[in-house]
């Protein structure tokens, strides 16, 4: 019998940190009896959440790309803007301009953070350009210092996507407060979780009042269930708004974000020591002096046989995922849109990269039998 069946393995992708707390504080917000959509959690998930990243604002929204929709309208992208976006990310992150009439254009990453490359991004600049969105992948920051200092120099806006890098930092500096604005992400498999949901940070209190009025259909009230006045819209909205009760359960998971963190890069520096022994084979991302990495994908590069390999491990009930598929070669791109584009570091990689399980409690003898098994299938192919 496989060794995997003998022992009943299972080892999923991502597990959700979850305690007490958690349950209490979705108990409590539910046992209110009033406040299920609108209440006071979520004004103070939003102070938990300004405070943590260290800026003046942070505004609540039922998901990342609804936050990163947002976002753009707050900072008045439109019909006829370019914003320079990678190829290497969630498809959300490319089908978000074109939510407010702009046109995605793709620039290269580069290899070492997985992060969009500053060079190509200064070759994609034209009269258009109005705003470039970085991804920090997978819990590392992109170099966003270098990014900062083009969208200074060519007064764009830059909107971090920070959606899967909760908590990671350059030096003492947490990435989100880089940008203009920031967009976070706490879907289920995010560093902390809300099911669903996202936020915007900023410093600005004008993109601030825009992302407020353009989450809850333009309307100028802090509370339209409680008031009993008559309520002006003042701009055009939508309904983007996070519940009160999903805002609980953020409350109770960000007190212990810095636990998950720790736990997550605790388990990330065990695999990347035994996985490092193997390097003629596979490639462990190495995250570059100052920065932080907070690992919420820990992600390997196969030099060969990487789909064997994916199904070596299902086969011995450990779930990878290939994260990402270039968005620009997707159907929608490629077919309906008609985007054509060289971007040959963000293809290579894209051929290379395998996510393996990553979350807190994530066990040792898991971790060992996942380097048994990538070991074993090295040893025969």
């Amino acid at each position: 019998m496989e060794l995997s069946k003998r022992m009943g393995w299972k080892i999923p992708l991502f597990k959700i940190l979850f305690d007490e707390e958690d349950i209490d504080s979705l108990t409590n917000a539910i046992k209110a009896g009033t406040h299920w959509a609108d209440g006071p959690c979520i004004k103070e998930f939003e102070k938990l959440i300004a405070d943590y990243i260290g800026t003046k604002y942070c505004v609540l929204f039922n998901s990342g790309t609804s936050a990163l929709h947002a976002a753009l309208l707050a900072h008045d992208i439109k019909q006829g803007d370019e914003v320079i976006v990678p190829s290497f990310t969630f498809i959300s992150t490319a089908n978000a301009p074109i939510f407010v009439g702009a046109k995605p254009i793709f620039a290269d990453i580069e290899e070492e953070t997985l992060g969009i490359d500053s060079e190509d991004v200064k070759e994609k600049i034209t009269s258009k350009t109005r705003a470039i969105i970085p991804v920090h992948y997978g819990g590392c920051p992109c170099k966003i210092r270098e990014l900062k200092e083009i969208a200074d120099d060519y007064d764009l806006v830059l909107i971090e996507d920070a959606a899967e890098s909760f908590g990671a930092k350059i030096g003492d500096k947490k990435v989100g407060i880089f940008g203009n604005s920031a967009m976070f992400s706490f879907c289920q498999n995010k560093i902390i979780a809300t099911g669903e949901g996202g936020a915007v940070t900023t410093d600005s209190k004008r993109i601030y009042k825009n992302l407020k009025l353009i989450g809850s259909h333009g309307r100028d009230v802090a509370d339209y269930f409680s008031s009993t006045e008559y309520i002006d819209y003042i701009r055009l909205g939508y309904n983007f708004r996070m519940s009160n009760i999903t805002a609980a359960l953020g409350v109770s998971q960000i007190k212990k974000v810095n636990t998950i963190i720790d736990m997550r890069r605790d388990n990330a520096e065990y695999l990347f020591k035994k996985l490092s022994q193997r390097d003629e084979d596979i490639a462990v991302l190495k995250t570059p002096n100052e920065y932080f990495n907070v690992y919420q994908m820990f992600t390997i590069k196969v030099k060969n046989y990487r789909d064997d390999l994916i199904k070596h491990l299902l086969e011995n009930d450990i779930t990878t995922k290939v994260y990402f598929f270039p968005v620009h070669l997707t159907h929608f791109y490629r077919n309906e849109l008609r985007y054509t584009c060289e971007l040959p570091i963000t293809e290579k990689v894209s051929k290379e990269v395998l996510s393996l399980p990553m979350y807190p409690t994530l066990s040792r003898n898991e971790m060992d039998y996942m380097v048994e098994v990538i070991n074993k299938f090295f040893e025969v192919v």
